[in-house]
């Protein structure tokens, strides 16, 4: 049965596809058109008017009539480029469109065309957009269009801000689910409407996107931007704390290598206290007492007393004391 059902669908595909383009014969077939309908409710008709007709001005009528005598109607609203008709917005009043370009008084027809405009459809965006979250998955569901839902396909597509394209999903309208989301990484979701080409478009229309929103550990929040800074925030702290554990030890080796300069370049002053242990610990210090007993033990002190003048005594005994202070610095 599907496969009944494909054929004459194909069947009717082609059949209307032939219909559209039967035009008038010559070299009216050239010009070029663009033709859109808006969710099937205003068609838009455009052509490239500098091109086509430099210097011209040219009139646009349309019918939706299938019999015969047909009821042309002028173009409602006009589309203008640089002052000149390249286009034409009207509503769509049926299935059956025919149109014709005529100069600007309507005698000489330039281009005509009968054609389905079902099959010219954009949809429009979709309306009412939920998501329902479920530990890692998520369904994405919309209200469903009044007119031709068969013929329409939702479209999911997400990406996390580490991410460089977008990932996509499609389901047939209106519900499309997608799983394995990382709790830990805020995503952005759109999702739009596509027409099934070709079975019910010969031109590929998609609708607008629906407005981006982000999503983060099944929770709405405003952007992911804040995502990114918290994470860059983590990356800049343990930058930090690694930076400051490979300081520590140069810091350790810089200071022993300071110490070294330090004792090679300005020794230590010794302390008298231990180097003249004597004149502290037996004299407490004073210099007079010690300088009289180093006399008598010293061998300098060889003449006895009142054998030389005064003078020469006392240079002699200082001599004496800075030989003996000498050895000890030695």
């Amino acid at each position: 049965m599907r496969l009944i059902f494909q054929a004459c669908s194909m069947i009717f595909t082609l059949g209307n596809l032939l219909a559209s383009q039967s035009q008038s014969p010559g070299w009216k077939n050239a010009i070029s058109t663009t033709i859109i309908n808006f969710n099937n409710e205003k068609m838009q008709i455009t052509w490239a008017a500098r091109e086509l007709f430099p210097g011209k001005n040219v009139s646009f009528t349309y019918t939706f009539d299938e019999g015969k005598p047909k009821v042309w109607k002028p173009c409602p609203t006009y589309l203008l480029d640089q002052g000149y008709n390249s286009g034409c917005l009207f509503k769509t009043e049926g299935p059956t469109l025919a149109i014709s370009i005529r100069n600007s008084n309507g005698r000489e027809e330039f281009f005509s065309k009968r054609l389905k405009s079902d099959f010219y459809i954009k949809p429009n965006r979709p309306e009412n957009v939920t998501f329902f979250w479920k530990e890692d998955t998520v369904t994405v569901s919309c209200n469903k269009p009044e007119r031709a839902v068969k013929c329409l396909i939702l479209e999911l597509q997400y990406k996390s801000k580490f991410d460089k394209d977008w990932q996509s999903r499609t389901c047939k309208c209106c519900s499309v689910g997608e799983q394995g989301f990382d709790p830990r990484k805020c995503y952005s979701f759109r999702v739009r409407l596509k027409r099934r080409v070709p079975y019910c478009n010969i031109v590929n229309y998609n609708s607008d996107w629906e407005a981006e929103t982000f999503w983060m550990n099944g929770t709405l929040v405003d952007s992911c931007d804040d995502d990114i800074k918290s994470q860059s925030n983590t990356v800049i702290v343990l930058s930090c704390l690694l930076a400051a554990l490979l300081m520590i030890p140069t810091l350790l080796i810089l200071l022993c290598k300071w110490q070294r300069l330090q004792k090679s370049v300005m020794p230590a002053i010794p302390d008298p206290k231990y180097i003249f242990a004597e004149l502290f610990n037996d004299h407490n210090g004073n210099f007079q007492r010690s300088l009289t007993q180093e006399k008598s033990i010293s061998p300098c002190a060889t003449s006895p007393r009142g054998s030389t003048d005064h003078i020469p005594e006392l240079i002699q005994s200082v001599s004496c004391y800075f030989g003996t202070v000498k050895r000890h610095l030695l």
